[in-house]
């Protein structure tokens, strides 16, 4: 049994590979809740095990929030370097399909505190 919170870059790839067209086309078919909480979840785990530690929440509501990049460690009440997005936007950032700069100038990222932006360095997380 694999251990909590471990990541295999096959189902990674294979739950992106689902949502793929609605990525590339956001006319098409939406993908169902379960295809795209796969790919958002898988994703966002992907992120925390490539650049471990507890300096920065990235938050995809209502699907995921994990903690990643090393650093001072955060354990109570709101985390002062967040990232915040919605599922589509994150997908996008995540295949490199969209830029960290370009969502945030957008407005359909948020980043609050210094370190925030720290989690453009390991986008993307796999490709579509």
């Amino acid at each position: 049994m694999a251990r909590r919170g471990a990541v295999d870059p096959a189902e990674v790839r294979a739950a992106v590979a689902v949502v793929g067209e609605w990525l590339r086309d956001e006319s098409a078919a939406s993908p169902a809740r379960a295809e795209l909480a796969a790919a958002v979840r898988g994703t966002a785990r992907a992120l925390a095990a490539d650049a471990p530690g507890h300096s920065v929440e990235v938050r995809v509501p209502p699907f995921v929030a994990v903690q990643c990049i090393e650093g001072p460690r955060h354990t109570r009440g709101t985390p002062p370097n967040v990232v915040e997005t919605d599922a589509r936007t994150w997908l996008l950032l995540a295949t490199g399909l969209l830029g960290f700069e370009a969502a945030r100038e957008s407005g359909a990222l948020s980043a609050s505190g210094n370190r925030a932006a720290e989690v453009e360095r390991w986008l993307p997380v796999t490709g579509v």
